[in-house]
């Protein structure tokens, strides 16, 4: 391979690099998306729940017009609690305050509440009759337990009723929801309600980093279309949507805080910023959304909250489409993680509780399914080897004829019966399954705080060893995973350069070493499951070419390839060899074309006087007529 083949084939990877690094994931049908003019801390400032004086009666019937009645009072808290999730309640406003997963810990071992009443404020707002508008955080309302783990939140105003019943399941992350007005309908306009849910997250993972890079707001339109917020991005983010929505969830890297209806919501806006000098919080979420008035005044304002894990067996049975919170790849990688992995995954897991074991026996059993791609790769290496004395021959033919040189290669190659893209070819095939890994370990909320060997949880980088100092681009501490895994690359690379000393040359051969060396400082603080996965895959692959060499030695492939020299002797290259070879006879043509100042022969129909003066003939002989030509 010569050096301008070796460099684009160094560019190709490092866009790969970019790619999977640094770009933004797709989303399909994403709406425009316009930023907003406000920086990030005056949103944070702007949007942060802060708790508004109590009013006195005269206050409350001036601000609150006809509703002034319930505006006065003291708030009281209610739970509602089952295994999974203890929810609190303010009696202001009758709302979700905060929500605790019960059986979840933060990184630093602190209990994980995903709300409380500092970081969130979920609330609804409406217009009245007479112009205001009115907040249901505005309001006092009365509680009522209900049986089946239930309550209800009253609010007498106007002669009618504002109601709102929570219903808690057993055993569920789930909480059912429904909004009421009763005969409110003659001081209550027409106009939409507006739903709002601002989410200012707190770091619950080791890395601040990965944390606010997964955390996002993804939405779901009644049509089925899906689309999320850009996660990486550190500039303001905002999408308005004036379709019909499903759901809307606020993804927390690995949990979870959403809101389903029953029905639909008619429009919404989501809307992301971050302030990197805020310590506290790392992204602020805020959810917009309108509900139907006809909706909650017939009492079919129904929604479900989802509380919980990013498990994709737990949301798939949520609502349809609500497992998209869990990112596993786009296109052919999603359909490998979803259909693939994630079931073996889960199979394995049911016998197997050490969660690196289960990584490494899914590495072993990949890598029998993909064996057959495997031995056909390393098959094609040893023919190439073998020819490499042919291959030298014609170089030392033709030193300095670069076109020559792979004219005649690509004869002896059609002539033996090889392919030059047969090792290439098997290896693609198996590039959706590493790509797949990629996306599925460091979004797989079940590697979250499993141990093992000397990382403390396979969901983040292990820091075994730790510097005194940080390191442009790999941070205050190497990953021993990531750096057995480069050592295992680097060992795979010479093996492999070994087993095709013909491609490996120059140029490409120290490419091939520079790059296990980017991939370490790019994966050093990933997943230590998935460097975990590539070390195994490696150690595996290394395994499988040493069996392999027993199978494929070099004088068998010469006698293969002997008998398909005589086989193919008289034989005509077709395909692609033959389109091959016909591009770079012409391509040679050309050059020498070129080189020798010749030019394309002219039209029969064209006189050959301009030919002639070329070569000075129209000096020494007289000019024949021109030919007319005929229309």
């Amino acid at each position: 391979m010569d050096r301008n083949s070796a460099i684009g084939l160094f560019l190709i990877s490092a866009l790969l690099i970019i790619y999977l690094y640094v770009v933004p994931r797709p989303k399909p049908g994403e709406e425009t998306k316009k930023p907003t003019t406000t920086t990030a801390a005056a949103q944070t400032a702007a949007t942060a729940p802060v708790a508004a004086a109590p009013l006195d009666s005269a206050a409350a019937a001036r601000t609150l017009g006809a509703f002034g009645a319930a505006g006065v009072g003291s708030a009281q808290t209610t739970e509602l609690k089952n295994d999974n999730i203890t929810i609190t309640f303010s009696s202001k406003g009758g709302r979700v305050e905060a929500v605790r997963l019960n059986q979840y810990k933060t990184f630093f071992g602190k209990p994980l509440d995903l709300l409380d009443a500092q970081s969130a404020q979920i609330d609804t707002r409406f217009r009245t009759t007479d112009g205001r508008q009115v907040k249901l955080s505005d309001l006092y309302f009365r509680s009522e337990p209900q049986g089946n783990n239930a309550v209800r939140f009253v609010a007498d105003v106007a002669g009618g009723q504002i109601e709102q019943v929570y219903t808690l399941p057993a055993n569920s992350f789930e909480l059912s929801y429904n909004l009421r007005f009763n005969n409110l309908a003659s001081v209550v306009t027409q106009e939409p309600l507006t739903f709002t849910f601002v989410d200012h997250v707190r770091q619950t993972e080791q890395d601040m980093k990965q944390n606010r890079n997964h955390t996002t707001i993804n939405r779901y339109l009644v049509s089925g279309d899906h689309t999320a917020l850009a996660e990486a991005s550190e500039k303001p983010e905002e999408i308005k949507v004036t379709e019909p929505l499903k759901w809307v969830a606020h993804k927390h890297d690995f949990f979870v805080a959403g809101i389903v209806a029953d029905n639909q919501f008619q429009s919404g806006q989501l809307d992301a910023t971050v302030n990197l000098e805020d310590s506290t919080f790392i992204k602020t979420l805020s959810s917009t959304l309108t509900i139907p008035a006809a909706d909650v005044q017939q009492g079919k304002a129904n929604f479900r909250f989802y509380f919980g894990p990013n498990s994709f067996n737990t949301l798939k049975e949520v609502t349809p489409g609500f497992d998209r919170n869990v990112y596993l790849g786009w296109g052919i990688f999603r359909w490998v993680n979803q259909f693939v992995v994630l079931p073996v995954f889960h199979v394995l897991e049911k016998f197997i509780s050490s969660y690196g074991i289960i990584i490494a026996l899914l590495v072993v059993l990949i890598k029998l399914v993909t064996w057959p791609l495997t031995y056909k790769s390393y098959e094609s290496q040893a023919k190439m080897k073998v020819l490499k004395p042919e291959i030298d021959a014609i170089k030392e033919k033709f030193p300095e004829d670069q076109m020559k040189q792979q004219q005649e290669t690509m004869k002896l190659y059609n002539i033996m019966g090889v392919s030059p893209m047969g090792g290439c070819i098997p290896q693609l095939l198996t590039i959706p399954i590493l790509f797949a890994m990629f996306q599925f370990f460091p979004n797989a909320i079940e590697l979250r705080q499993q141990p093992f060997l000397w990382a403390h949880d396979l969901s983040t980088y292990d820091d075994l060893i730790k510097l005194p100092f940080a390191l442009p681009f790999l941070g205050s501490h190497i990953s021993l995973f990531t750096l057995l895994m480069t050592l295992s690359t680097l060992a795979m690379t010479y093996q492999s350069n070994q087993n095709n000393p013909a491609a490996m040359q120059g140029p490409m051969k120290f490419y091939s070493y520079l790059m296990p060396l980017v991939f370490f400082f790019v994966l050093n603080s990933f997943s230590s499951g998935l460097t975990w996965y590539y070390l195994i895959s490696n150690l595996v692959t290394l395994a499988q070419q040493a069996i392999t060499r027993r199978f494929v030695d070099d004088t068998k492939v010469r006698a293969k390839l002997e008998a398909n020299k005589v086989k193919n002797k008289d034989k005509k290259p077709g395909g692609f060899s033959a389109r091959l070879q016909d591009a770079m006879k012409a391509a040679q043509e050309k050059e020498t074309q070129t080189r020798k100042g010749g030019r394309p022969a002219l039209d029969a129909d064209t006189d050959g006087s301009d030919a002639d003066s070329d070569t000075g003939a129209s000096d020494v002989s007289p000019k024949k007529p021109r030919k007319t030509r005929r229309s």
